[in-house]
């Protein structure tokens, strides 16, 4: 007797965006990585030196594999569901895996073209990261789609509540959302305001050979 046909649903998922989603995963993973401990030689074409080693290590690894897992799930809620949604991180020194999305999805380097989607440009979130003129080790203003200063709970829940609220009284004097849902059907974490770049290929990461401010802070 045949089975039968399960109707698609957005709360199903399929071997195919299972594969997709540890493919995310992992090469989020690798970046988030990257930032922490590499000055350069950013898809190890050669045997790691010392040299190629940061001096000082700052994120934190176990905070930013987390973040990544719930990155990547969001960001398929978000599309099949076609959600307006807002994320608000706050673990502290989750820098990492916060930028390691955005430039993974291509939000990162349409704000910082310098910072470009190939091998050069990772050398250079590598080495940026967490390092005199780059960039700090928790989420900043300056990383797109960030309404926050992040590194602590407190502050995270503050911002979220604000941002939760100004909605809803928007809501209230407009008679309708805030969000422009229509424009952002594919409404991703990194990204929630303006253009959302084309469909993410993630496997693209394995085939890769500004006034950001100075945080040399524990």
């Amino acid at each position: 007797m045949p089975k039968a046909e399960v109707p698609r649903s957005s709360t199903v998922v399929t071997d195919e965006e299972v594969r997709t989603l540890d493919a995310h995963w992992r090469a989020a993973n690798y970046l988030a990585a990257g930032q922490i401990y590499l000055l350069a030689n950013p898809l190890l074409t050669e045997p790691l030196t010392p040299e190629h080693i940061k001096p000082r290590l700052l994120g934190h690894w176990g905070t930013s594999l987390r973040l990544n897992l719930v990155y990547t799930h969001l960001n398929r809620v978000i599309g099949a569901r076609g959600l307006d949604a807002l994320c608000v991180w706050g673990p502290g020194h989750g820098g990492p895996s916060v930028l390691a999305n955005s430039w993974l999805e291509g939000s990162y380097s349409d704000t910082y073209p310098d910072v470009s989607r190939d091998a050069a440009g990772m050398a250079r979130l590598f080495r940026q990261f967490s390092f005199p003129g780059g960039v700090p080790s928790h989420v900043a203003p300056e990383v797109p789609g960030s309404i926050h200063e992040g590194g602590e709970l407190g502050y995270s829940l503050a911002h979220a509540y604000g941002a939760a609220f100004r909605r809803t009284r928007h809501e209230q004097r407009t008679g309708g959302p805030a969000g422009r849902r229509a424009e952002r059907s594919r409404t991703y974490p990194g990204q929630p305001m303006g253009p959302v770049p084309g469909p993410l290929d993630a496997r693209s990461v394995g085939r890769l050979g500004g006034d950001r401010h100075d945080d040399a802070r524990s």
